[in-house]
């Protein structure tokens, strides 16, 4: 709205004490011109972002007097200081984030906001261009946290509240061509704090641009860009409306010159939007003094048998929840990092964002529409905090604050209304249900009946258009799907499509559990995909006291309360680097699918994209044989149209010996905007020729008895008492010994009922080795050494028995574990494996098996099978809260070495995990950042029967049964060898 109740006349609450000052009054700001689309015309306009004078003050009443005023001092000396525009006045020296994802970081007494209320005063002096017109003009803030006092030469212009809003004010009337003086008192908490209560930094200041923008008598005011397409005619209709006097329209594509706006133009053969063929015709609204630029793009978005269909055709929703953050500037994005953020979601296989929980800066729209993403966008709405006292006082039930929900919905409409990659509105974020949500669905499917609107929170869907879940478990998607969930008994629930507006919480080493959602989108036609939980990780850029660079989180600004790594949550790290997480969202979303039988000599490649063919592809593919190419050439892939699969014979191949797998590949045929030609988009494997069979391994070399205290058995040394390895063809190594325990994941650690928390219960972390016999033996594979265990926790009853039977055959050292679980277990078990330790200068790893990125049970279809190297310092994830990670699954062979080419060489019977890094898990577990790492001198070395899945239990499902690892009777076989030496 473009006005308020005055402070005299707010209604307050039963805890009123005295009048309400502005920045407390539950209504919207005042003063604000009413709102518009944002755009751009040849119209002058002035950016002022830049350097500002910048003065911090503890409270409202300590703020200066006068700032607004011709000649005030705001030397360095009056304690100012230089500030950039846009920023966060944290981020500067000025006061300290604080981060908390459910609670106000301040006493809950709406509208009331504490006393101690830091509060920011900008300056600028400004003098207008030569050739500034005379008359009208705008001064427009696109985001302002979280309420400011604007003043242009000594007078008041309004209020702006609605922090990731733009506000619009006019200024003409008091410009003057030198000497403009711009003040703006912005407040870090006000009323309309507890309508932003966000899962997200608190963070204050003027952070998105402001600018000054001239408005020529007779311009164009505003306009709202109607083009729909209908799908079976395969024609587009174009509208304009608009406000400002004779305003026309060209597309001299299109062939439209001179289109009255109001009235409609029909175009056949227009090439329709979508995010998968971004089709935008260049136009232009004009009157005799502006022209304004259009990019229109024909779509139509329906729903039809409760299902969400754009042009006719159902999509799914392969997406992102993203917030709005930089390492080092928060919120006030650059523009280079927002084309970042797009092209690694294309280049991911990411088809879609919403835009939690706030409209994004609206240049991230306009890249929307270009590179092509369906969005769901968000209105600046968030009261979580209310949760904790049962929703009392929430506003989205108080009748005072129904301005202030309509005055946030109708600002993000009125912005966002002309860009197609809207698909969908939300009406915001976790604020329960309430009145003031309903009348803002209401007046936004007046206002625009083109596009549903989106509400999770509103569970009974009394005023949605879309049934809209948080972290509903496989079981509850797949029950919803058909129709069988207990609380689809209400038909609402029955008649529209579902999405999972969050899911697969990425908070860590995670999610697990991607591919299940997947094959549920695709059994049933109503749940139409979800949004990952979410892109990025909102780590702060600091350094420690010895200059090493880390992300901080909750509580490392000593924050009152806070919600620690919470904020840490997401598939692309904070410096924009993707996690293992986008990579195996990324394999699992692709728009093509290619599998195949060697048996039945064919390939069968799936379009999954919503609305286009397979053109834009090129598919090739590549023969290994144990990793190394033998064979390669180009393959002709029909066309197919969306849904559609097409069957191919394999190309002719040779017949290798060992081990072969057939790796077809689907990349861009030609550059696109987000990504040069051969980007890879698809692939998929095919086994060709099984792993031979294991040779027989001979006749063993029996161990012998040395002094003082050492057994020998052919290339290795043991300690004839405990019976461990130490010395493997000359290279002294520490084991191996069973090992039950990893350093949790935060998913491990999440849920009302943590997995670690049991872990750490059952006392896995401090586990006691007990030797119950070393001996030599006989056996199937000739004289052995057998080592009896039991490995068990401290206190309690319950452990695994560990035989170790190791047997030398030449150059070669075979271990058979045999597991057994001793007593009653009470819990699972985060790994079923062996730990060692060997030399550190053995930094180089190379493998056949899955790769080359790190993997789990439940998160491992971006994984192919082929020869991967990595330095062991490479294989690492650097989490930013460390925990496990850095496991690849499935090896056949593993060696690390050292530069001279000695080493050490693993093989499985058939495969095993492994994990190398230079601290051990107890070090990872202890670090709560990553410069808590310290190497040490020597490699730890993992090697796994399996672990533990990963789940989303952070915010979301735990492990699905399948991936859960449990206690049990097992037998594991290893043989080492030495390399070199």
């Amino acid at each position: 709205m473009s006005t308020s109740a005055s402070a005299s006349h707010a209604p307050r609450g039963p805890h009123a004490r005295g009048p309400v000052a502005y920045f407390e009054d539950p209504a919207p700001g005042r003063g604000a011109l009413p709102p518009r689309a944002a755009f751009t015309s040849d119209a002058p306009s002035l950016s002022l972002c830049g350097t500002w004078r910048f003065r911090l003050s503890p409270a409202p009443g300590a703020a200066p007097d006068g700032v607004e005023l011709d000649g005030f001092d705001a030397s360095d000396g009056a304690g100012w200081s230089d500030l950039p525009v846009p920023a966060h006045w944290q981020l500067h020296g000025h006061g300290a984030p604080a981060y908390t994802n459910v609670d106000y970081p301040f006493p809950v007494d709406p509208p009331r906001v504490p006393s101690d209320n830091p509060t920011g005063d900008y300056r600028l002096e400004f003098d207008l261009p030569e050739d500034w017109p005379r008359g009208p003009a705008v001064l427009r803030f696109d985001g302002v946290d979280s309420c400011g006092l604007v003043r242009l030469n000594g007078t008041e212009l309004g209020v702006t509240k609605g922090s990731r809003l733009p506000s619009e004010f006019e200024a003409g009337p008091l410009l003057r061509a030198r000497g403009n003086v711009l003040a703006v008192r912005v407040h870090q908490w006000s009323a309309g704090s507890y309508l932003e209560d966000q899962d997200m930094w608190w963070l204050s200041g003027i952070f998105r641009p402001v600018t000054l923008i001239a408005r020529p008598p007779g311009g164009v005011r505003d306009l709202h860009v109607h083009a729909d397409f209908d799908h079976l005619a395969g024609s587009g209709g174009l509208m304009v409306a608009a406000e400002g006097p004779g305003v026309r329209i060209d597309v001299p594509e299109l062939g439209i010159a001179g289109l009255p706006a109001g009235e409609r133009a029909e175009v056949p053969g227009v090439a329709p939007w979508s995010a998968e063929s971004p089709r935008l015709y260049e136009g232009v609204a004009y009157t005799d003094t502006e022209r304004v630029p259009l990019r229109i793009g024909f779509r139509t978005v329906a729903i039809e048998d409760g299902v969400l269909r754009v042009n006719g055709r159902r999509i799914v929703f392969r997406g992102v929840n993203r917030h709005e953050f930089h390492p080092e500037h928060g919120r006030a994005v650059p523009r280079e990092s927002a084309v970042a953020d797009i092209e690694l979601m294309k280049r991911h296989n990411v088809n879609a964002v919403r835009t939690s929980h706030y409209p994004p800066d609206p240049e991230f729209l306009d890249l929307c529409d270009r590179y092509g993403l369906w969005v769901v966008d968000e209105c600046d709405l968030e009261t979580h905090g209310f949760e904790r006292l049962g929703w009392a006082g929430n506003p989205s039930g108080d009748e005072r604050w129904s301005d202030a929900h309509l005055d946030r919905m109708r600002r993000t409409v009125e912005r966002d209304k002309n860009h197609p990659s809207v698909v969908l509105w939300s009406l915001g974020n976790e604020s329960h249900t309430g009145t003031n949500l309903a009348r803002m669905a209401a007046w936004t499917h007046e206002r625009d009946p083109s596009r549903p609107v989106h509400y999770e929170g509103d569970r009974a869907c009394d005023y949605v258009d879309v049934y809209s879940r948080m972290y509903a478990s496989h079981e509850e998607v797949d029950a919803i799907g058909r129709g069988s969930a207990a609380e689809l008994d209400n038909p609402r629930h029955r008649e529209l499509p579902f999405i999972l507006c969050e899911f697969a919480h990425a908070m860590g080493n995670g999610a697990g559990g991607l591919l299940e959602y997947r094959e549920l989108f695709e059994r049933h036609q109503r749940c139409q995909g979800g949004f990952l939980w979410e892109w990025m990780d909102h780590g702060i850029a600091r350094k420690d006291a010895a200059g090493r660079p880390y992300f901080a989180y909750g509580g490392d600004f000593g924050e009152d309360i806070h919600d620690g790594n919470f904020v840490i949550d997401g598939a692309v790290f904070p410096d924009r680097r993707p996690s293992p997480a986008l990579r195996e969202f990324a394999k699992v979303f692709e728009p093509v699918r290619i599998t195949g039988s060697a048996a039945g000599g064919t390939l069968e490649v799936t379009n999954l994209h919503d609305t286009v063919g397979l053109a834009s592809l090129a598919f090739s593919w590549t023969l290994q044989e144990e990793g190394v190419t033998v064979a390669a050439g180009p393959l002709d892939i029909p066309q197919a149209p969306p849904g559609a699969t097409v069957r191919v014979p394999l190309p002719d191949l040779p017949s290798p010996a060992g081990e072969s797998w057939l790796t077809v590949t689907a990349v861009t045929a030609a550059d696109t905007a987000w990504a040069p030609a051969g980007h890879e988009v698809a692939w998929g494997q095919v086994l060709i020729t099984p792993p031979p069979a294991r040779a027989a391994t001979g006749p063993g070399t029996a161990p012998a008895l040395l002094a003082p205290g050492r057994l020998r058995l052919g290339p290795a040394l043991f300690d004839a008492v405990t019976g461990r390895l130490t010395e493997l063809g000359g290279h002294p190594v520490q084991g191996p010994r069973l090992d039950l325990w990893r350093a949790p994941t935060d998913n491990d650690q999440g849920s009302d009922a943590p997995e670690a928390a049991r872990w750490r219960a059952a006392g896995l972390h401090r586990a006691h080795h007990r030797v119950a016999a070393v001996e030599r033996a006989s056996g199937a594979e000739g004289p052995a050494l057998v080592v009896r265990t039991r490995v068990a926790p401290p206190s309690l009853g319950f452990g695994m028995l560990a035989d170790y039977h190791w047997s030398a055959h030449g150059d070669r050292l075979r271990l058979r574990v045999e597991l057994e679980p001793d007593g009653t277990w009470p819990c699972t078990v985060p790994r079923l494996g062996l730990r060692m330790a060997v030399p550190g200068r053995f930094g180089a790893a190379e493998w056949f098996g899955g790769g080359p990125g790190e993997a789990y049970a439940d998160s491992k279809q971006g994984a192919r099978v082929g020869r991967h190297a990595a330095d062991v310092d490479a294989l690492q994830t650097p989490y930013v809260l460390p925990q496990e990670n850095g496991n690849r699954v499935d090896a056949r062979w593993l060696t690390l070495s050292a530069p001279d080419g000695t080493g050490l060489r693993v093989e499985g019977e058939p495969v095993f995990d492994f994990a190398a890094r230079r601290w051990t898990t107890e070090e990872l577990d202890a670090a709560r950042h990553t410069t808590d790492l310290v190497p040490g001198e020597v490699i730890h070395l993992n090697l796994d029967l399996a672990q533990f899945g990963l789940g989303s239990a952070a915010c979301g499902p735990g492990v699905l049964p399948r991936y859960r690892l449990h206690a049990r009777r097992a037998t594991f076989t290893l043989t080492f060898s030495a390399l070199g030496g």
